[in-house]
């Protein structure tokens, strides 16, 4: 084998290292920098030496109430899932299935919503709650996030529903079962891997979701997670804890990159099914 076929072979793994390299480096930074003392926060170093527990320590201590904030951001990016997940399942259904006039103009509109910056609906949602009375509440954050949440998890879901034969009902109401009954004895068992797919993106835009939770919570016991690391105070006034915000930063990326460790299959598999037919 000549030195320019060898080159040949490796470079497709040269360039997946690349970009490997690429979107792990800051998750890499964040996690050496939580690593390091306050003294030694801005340290070029590739590892933190020594290694100190400091900000983790600071992060979790009550004065900080970072663990009610993660509890606050289950909670939200949760029911969000949950709901997201039951309404866009019969729409994505029936967009897919049904025919009816408009139903394309009405698949456009339903993802053209969700490219709203959401700035451009804060305000007229914020004056909305207020008079309502629903600040500081959970609604207030699992509403707004459910308008782009929703509008994903549909399209999503009617592409898969889309893949799966029509005969899988029919052979279902051959044997006695309604349209019902073949929907959830059959089409929805079928379709976990999409819907499963579909639940962990929606869950990772509702988690990491800042703008909306920001102006509708002024209590920091109702702040989500991501609003209570930008609140992080130092031990001055113009001080930023940078140590205390990094140490954060991993605390709640970690159970994301172990939810899709965990499920990678099965998100793989909702991703590629009806790739090959």
């Amino acid at each position: 084998m000549t030195l320019t076929a060898k080159w040949r072979q490796w470079l497709p793994y040269l360039g997946i290292a690349v970009v490997v390299a690429y979107c792990l480096a800051p998750f890499y930074w964040m996690l050496v920098s939580s690593l390091r003392r306050t003294g030694d926060i801005f340290s070029t170093s590739l590892f933190p030496s020594p290694v100190s527990f400091e900000n983790y320590r600071s992060v979790f201590s009550p004065a900080q109430g970072f663990t009610r904030a993660l509890l606050n951001s289950l909670i939200v990016a949760g029911v969000t899932t949950a709901m997201s997940l039951l309404l866009a399942t019969f729409t994505a259904y029936a967009m897919a299935r049904l025919e009816f006039r408009f139903k394309r103009l009405i698949l456009t509109l339903i993802i053209a919503t969700s490219m709203f910056p959401v700035v451009s609906i804060v305000v007229p949602l914020l004056k909305l709650f207020t008079d309502i009375g629903w600040i500081n509440t959970y609604q207030s954050m699992i509403v707004p996030s459910m308008s782009f949440t929703l509008p994903l998890a549909v399209w999503n879901l009617t592409t898969f529903f889309r893949q799966m034969p029509d005969e899988l009902e029919h052979a279902a109401m051959v044997d006695g079962c309604t349209r019902g009954q073949a929907f959830r004895k059959v089409i929805v068992p079928l379709a976990a891997p999409g819907i499963f797919t579909t639940a962990i993106i929606t869950f990772i835009a509702a988690w990491n979701e800042f703008l909306i939770a920001l102006s509708m919570t002024n209590k920091p016991s109702m702040q989500t997670a991501t609003v209570a690391i930008s609140k992080f105070s130092g031990a001055t006034t113009y001080q930023t804890p940078f140590g205390s915000q990094m140490a954060a930063g991993v605390v709640v990326t970690v159970p994301l990159v172990v939810m899709v460790l965990l499920f990678q299959r099965r998100i793989v598999a909702g991703l590629t099914a009806g790739a090959a037919k």
